[in-house]
């Protein structure tokens, strides 16, 4: 492999959450990007009578996401999660893209996810002798995601 030919890994910088090409977050961390199938086994026979473990793939399973970012005076995560809360799910299910960027701030990996709402919503633990900043943390729960080119 040539230098020219080789594929570095990507450095995050943060992460942008779209609902209807609009931004209506960054975020610092975000996790949970993944799915799993289910593992079904059965017994059998195979051609010379011998017992073997039969293993297919059953129902798939897609991972919460969960997104992580300073607190700020922004209550859009918050009144997302009101109207879970008060029983509003077609107004709540939104579908949107999370968007990697680089230190330029550039993107370079972006996911699409499906009827998402969100399940859970942490607000910042206080700690007065620290210097850190307070982070607030939402879980998404949605319905499939797939990672999807960006730029040209």
């Amino acid at each position: 492999m040539t230098a020219s030919t080789r594929k570095d890994p990507l450095v995050a910088a943060y992460f942008s959450v779209q609902f209807d090409n609009k931004v209506v977050g960054a975020f610092r961390e975000c996790t949970g990007l993944g799915s799993e199938s289910q593992v079904v086994e059965y017994r059998a026979t195979d051609d010379k009578g011998r017992a073997v473990l039969i293993r297919e793939p059953g129902t798939m399973k897609y991972n919460d996401i969960v997104l992580k970012r300073g607190i700020t005076n922004d209550m859009d995560m918050w009144g997302w999660r009101q109207q879970v809360e008060e029983g509003k799910m077609d107004e709540a299910r939104r579908s949107g893209t999370i968007t990697l960027h680089n230190q330029k701030g550039e993107p370079v990996a972006a996911w699409t996810f499906e009827r998402a709402w969100p399940s859970k919503l942490n607000g910042p633990t206080y700690d007065a002798k620290s210097n850190e900043v307070a982070i607030e943390e939402l879980t998404i729960t949605h319905e499939g995601y797939k990672r999807v080119p960006v730029g040209g």
